[in-house]
Parts: C-alpha cells; sequence; structure tokens
C-alpha cells in the first residue's frame, strides 16, 4: 500500500520504550567489565588507583586493558599506550582547599593524536554510554598524550578551577 504524506497526519507518533532505543549502540560493554567498574567504584583504597577500558575493535565490545593500583597520575599516563584511545577511571586522593580529603572518580577520555582514526570514530561515539553507565560526574580530555595528564590537570577539573 503507498501512502501520499496526507495518510500520516492522523497517526499517533509512536514512541520506543528506552529498553529498545538505548540497545542500538556501536559498541557494547559485557556483564564482566561492568562488574569490574562496581568492583573499582567501591574499593576502598588509598592513594590512586586506575582502571583502564578499550574497545575491542573486532567485537565492537569493550574489555579491561589495565589496573593500577599505588601509582601516581604521571606513572599512570605513561603507561597508557600513544596509538589507541583509552576510558580511564581515577581514583585519587584529592585535597580541598578547607583541609577536607576525598577520593573522587574522575574519568580520562584518553585519545591520543596518533590513534587509528576508525578506533577513534568508535571511541568518539561510544563515550556518552561509557560515561552514563561508569556514573561519574566529571570527564578530563586528553588529546596530547602523557603531558596532558597530570595531577595538577586531575585536581584542576575536581576542584572545578
Amino acid at each position: 500500500m503507498v501512502r501520499d504524506s496526507k495518510s500520516y497526519e492522523n497517526e499517533s507518533l509512536i514512541l520506543l520504550p528506552a529498553c529498545l532505543w538505548q540497545s542500538a549502540r556501536t559498541v557494547d560493554i559485557p556483564q564482566s567489565v561492568l562488574e569490574d567498574l562496581k568492583n573499582f567504584r567501591f574499593k576502598n583504597a588509598k592513594g590512586t588507583t586506575a582502571i583502564s577500558i578499550k574497545i575491542v575493535k573486532s567485537s565492537l565490545t569493550m574489555a579491561v586493558d589495565e589496573e593500577f593500583e599505588d601509582q601516581s597520575i604521571e606513572e599512570i599516563a605513561e603507561e597508557l599506550p600513544e596509538s589507541g584511545p583509552r576510558y580511564v577511571l581515577i581514583s585519587h586522593e584529592l585535597k580541598h582547599p578547607d583541609g577536607r580529603i576525598s577520593y573522587p572518580i574522575i574519568l580520562i577520555n584518553w585519545a591520543p593524536p596518533s590513534s587509528p582514526i576508525g578506533l577513534m570514530t568508535l571511541h568518539a561515539s561510544a563515550l556518552s554510554y561509557f560515561h552514563q553507565v561508569s556514573e561519574v560526574s566529571k570527564v578530563l580530555e586528553v588529546r596530547d598524550g602523557a603531558e596532558g595528564l597530570t595531577t595538577e590537570a586531575v585536581n584542576e577539573k575536581l576542584l572545578g578551577n
């Protein structure tokens, strides 16, 4: 049956449930990665810890790349690849101006310029979804490699300076 544009005027708009439109993602996060993220969020570690997540292009899924314990932010930055984007969650000791100490988690969008274009496209398309799933409020974009990921840059972002 062929319809003209007038026949659509009286039809109501069909709204899809969130579970249907959200399933049209470019990259999936397996349950095991979600569990690793949850365990990282609830870990009571002092000092700086991090978890690095990569996209596996062949399966279009995310996977844990590496976990870091008791390393400085600069040491973590040196360990991250210069040829591939990563989502990095960092829990870091933050000293507030009023003397309080907290351990907030920040999402680092690690996107070095030498990364392959196809992988960068996948990484960019999945960033919003990963940000939502990781339940982190602050995101720091790092596009210039290890020089851009410093304790000072993380503190500035976390303190809102």
